[in-house]
């Protein structure tokens, strides 16, 4: 695609990396086939090449709008269009630069500031997050039907983590979320992980991956978050841990780009290469492993929803479905499997009506085979669906771990 940055434009950081993108273009029109609002709203401008070029625009003098700002809004980031497109537009990382010129220039509805403002104040912060969760589950009744749509149906309680010593070990990113609304999940996966002879590191030191800022108008105190976590893995990384693990994958995906982001930053930028390399969605883990030690036999009937985060910006498309099957799960076929459920992050609560048509749609498509329970591997994906009401939604780890055979405790030692 040919453009012309303005002079303006060409002063900014990312300047030769979103002309690049820009000129990658061949505007051929594919991503619009595969991309979730398009398909919703019909409107040129809320698929992939109507956002770039609205992107081009501004890059090249234009003035941002409030409908420019729309328009990018509504993108779930979903990388769909990522995967179709024959030419390897890197989209998300320009959509990234035109969000923050676009925000930059065009002023917020209070409304909508006061509501980002406090999702980058809560999601980050286990604690209070979890806080909230169980104040809204005593109040429930007393919630508007939207938010109690909010709350998980059921929470499942962590059971106890194993506390045996292995030689291999992994760090675990707990999550910001996902312990207040699933905390079996993580406790699940060291039980797995256990039991295949592989421990976890804590590192409480650790927080955020910074996801939640950089896409809701903080890309640099998202950034501070990336290098505040690789300050606080590095020692453990040096020391021999293996991976750093991830059960959510849109924390996982973010991680694994912190190379790109951090690339110009001097004192960060090798780290942070080297921590994108370790980064491992928990699927990557297990798919290596000898699982039929494991000795677990599936036979409960499951619908996997393989988030975004997954299986465009990740590319583990079918790996959590081969773990499944090998462990002997009964896997039901899922239409449109490609397509995003709506969650995206804080999407449904920034979007809510087109979030809610997505996931219904998904719904429909997960259900279609007739599952037990519906399985994923996101937390928010999770949430989302669950939230709906209609057939359970768990992580898939959780699944395994409820398959493992008994394990009777270990011999006493006698003096």
């Amino acid at each position: 695609m040919q453009t012309t940055l303005s002079d303006q434009a060409r002063q900014l950081p990312r300047a030769a990396e979103a002309e690049r993108i820009l000129r990658s273009c061949v505007h051929c029109g594919f991503c619009n086939a595969t991309c979730p609002t398009y398909q919703l709203l019909g409107d040129e401008l809320d698929g992939p090449r109507g956002r770039i070029y609205l992107i081009k625009q501004v890059l090249e003098g234009q003035t941002a709008t409030v409908k420019t700002q729309q328009h990018l809004d509504r993108c779930l980031s979903c990388r769909n269009c990522e995967t179709t497109c024959p030419s390897g537009v890197d989209y998300h990382n320009l959509l990234d630069i035109g969000r923050a010129l676009v925000d930059a220039t065009v002023p917020r509805p209070l409304g909508q500031r006061l509501l980002r403002q406090g999702l980058r104040a809560l999601v980050p912060n286990p604690q209070l997050f979890k806080a909230l969760v169980n104040s809204g589950e005593r109040l429930r009744p007393l919630l508007p039907q939207a938010l109690q749509g909010k709350l998980p149906r059921r929470v499942q309680v962590a059971e106890a983590r194993p506390g045996n010593a292995h030689a291999r070990q992994v760090l675990l990113l707990e999550g910001c979320v996902q312990p207040g609304l699933s905390p079996n999940t993580n406790a699940a996966t060291a039980r797995v992980l256990d039991r295949l002879g592989i421990g976890i590191r804590p590192v409480p030191q650790a927080g955020c991956c910074g996801a939640v800022d950089y896409h809701l108008d903080a890309q640099e105190v998202g950034l501070d978050r990336a290098r505040r976590n690789i300050d606080a893995w590095w020692p453990l990384l040096e020391n021999g841990a293996e991976a750093i693990v991830q059960t959510a994958s849109g924390c996982g995906a973010f991680v694994k780009d912190y190379a790109h982001l951090l690339a110009h930053d001097p004192r960060y930028a090798a780290k942070a290469e080297r921590v994108s390399a370790m980064a491992r969605d928990l699927v990557q883990v297990l798919g290596d492993e000898p699982l039929e030690q494991l000795g677990v036999h599936g036979e409960q009937r499951l619908a996997f929803h393989c988030p975004c985060t997954l299986q465009h910006a990740q590319k583990l498309g079918g790996a959590v479905e081969a773990v499944l099957v090998r462990l002997g799960f009964n896997l039901t076929a899922v239409p449109d499997s490609h397509l995003c459920c709506g969650s995206a992050g804080t999407y449904s609560l920034t979007q809510p009506e087109l979030a809610r048509q997505l996931r219904d749609n998904k719904l429909s498509a997960l259900e279609s085979g007739h599952p037990d329970v519906i399985v994923t591997a996101n937390i928010g994906c999770q949430t989302h669906l669950d939230g709906a009401g209609r057939t359970p939604v768990r992580h898939w780890i959780e699944l395994v771990d409820g398959a493992l055979p008994h394990q009777p405790p270990a011999p006493r030692r006698t003096p």
